[in-house]
This record gives C-alpha cells, sequence and structure tokens, in this order.
C-alpha cells in the first residue's frame, strides 16, 4: 500500500473534502478515510478546549488584578491623596480578579461543547483496532 501522507488540519471545508478525496486516489479505504476524518475533528475539539478565550480572558485579568492589588495594599498615602483618598490600585484590582473569577467560573460551569464524532459501521467492521492504516 502506498505511504501515508503527511497530516495536516484543513482550515475550510472545502480543503477537508479535497483531502480526503486525495486520501482516496491514494489507495486508502473508505473507512481508513472516516478514520482519519475523525481523528481530525477529534484533535480540533481538542484544540479548541485549549485556547478557549474565557481561559486566556480569566487567567490574565487574575493575574493583573492581583498584581494591582498588591500595588493598592502597598501604595503610600500621597499615592491614594493622589487619586483624591480612593486607592484606586486596589479597588481596581479586586474588579479585575473578580471578573477573572467570573470568567474561570463561567469556563468551569459550561464547558465548551465539543462534538463527538461517530464512525459509521463500515468503518469499524471487523478491524483490529491498532491495525495499521491504509494496509
Amino acid at each position: 500500500m502506498p505511504e501515508r501522507p503527511e497530516q495536516h488540519e484543513p482550515d475550510e471545508p472545502d480543503e477537508h473534502a479535497a483531502a480526503a478525496e486525495r486520501l482516496r486516489r491514494a489507495g486508502w479505504s473508505e473507512a481508513d478515510v472516516q478514520r482519519e476524518v475523525t481523528e481530525l475533528e477529534e484533535k480540533s475539539a481538542t484544540a479548541a478546549r485549549i485556547f478557549d478565550l474565557r481561559r486566556i480572558i480569566g487567567g490574565l485579568f487574575v493575574l493583573y488584578g492581583v498584581i494591582l492589588m498588591i500595588t493598592g495594599l502597598t501604595d503610600t498615602d500621597a499615592e491614594i491623596d493622589k487619586a483624591q483618598g480612593i486607592n484606586i490600585n486596589l479597588w481596581t484590582g479586586l474588579g479585575m480578579l473578580l471578573l477573572g473569577l467570573f470568567f474561570l467560573a463561567w469556563l468551569w460551569l459550561r464547558p465548551a461543547a465539543h462534538p463527538t464524532p461517530t464512525l459509521p459501521p463500515e468503518a469499524l467492521g471487523g478491524e483490529a483496532e491498532g491495525a495499521p492504516r491504509g494496509e
């Protein structure tokens, strides 16, 4: 059987279909193509969960909020007087910390829905789980 082509994640559905057609022309069976597509979809779903913007935004707001709160706790009276008696670093840091915790709680309570790809029955038909593809 032919060598397995290099894997890359398609950017668009048209590219996805073109990649599947290349695999078919290279001698891959329909079951192999479906299995390959399923693996790519699983990798894509994992990448989407890892790079969820709520995680990035929440983490940054928590980090900057903690830094500002520490700064606010160490501010001198002269610095507080510049802000008309309000410890602006402390209050802004607290607000940023709460917003960051909100984003992280939102991520934890409502994780990104990921599709569960299913193989058609013909793709599972009697092949060993660890069998090499394309052979």
